[in-house]
This record gives C-alpha cells, structure tokens and sequence, in this order.
C-alpha cells in the first residue's frame, strides 16, 4: 500500500501524524510530508487507512 499526499490540500491540521507519526512528518511549516516515499510498511498500514480517512481535508489517499 502506498499513501498519496495532495501537498496543495493539505492545511496543517495535523491529525495524520497525531494517529500515525511513524508514516507521517510535518515540516517547518506543521504541514505533512510522508516518511515513506513508497510502499507503507505492512505493520503500519492500518494506521496509514486510519489517518488518511481521518483528514479533514482529504489530502491523502491509500492506494493499494
């Protein structure tokens, strides 16, 4: 599974790497960056889904 990031919509909100800090960063700016530029590691998938579900403004997408 990889995890896409629509750096445009993304606001800072900061939930993705509230519920899932071990795929997802923020930069200077508290805007998202991955740290996974390619497959998500299985172990961490699940909590991949669960923050990009969780965006509020639905800057990432879970590609199988």
């Amino acid at each position: 599974m990889r995890v896409l990031l629509d750096h445009e919509a993304c606001q800072g909100h900061g939930r993705c790497y509230d519920l899932a800090p071990a795929v997802f960063g923020a930069d200077d700016g508290g805007f998202a960056v991955l740290l996974f530029p390619g497959d998500v590691p299985l172990e961490l998938e699940a909590r991949a889904r669960t923050a990009a579900l969780n965006c509020p403004e639905d800057a990432l997408t879970a590609v199988e």
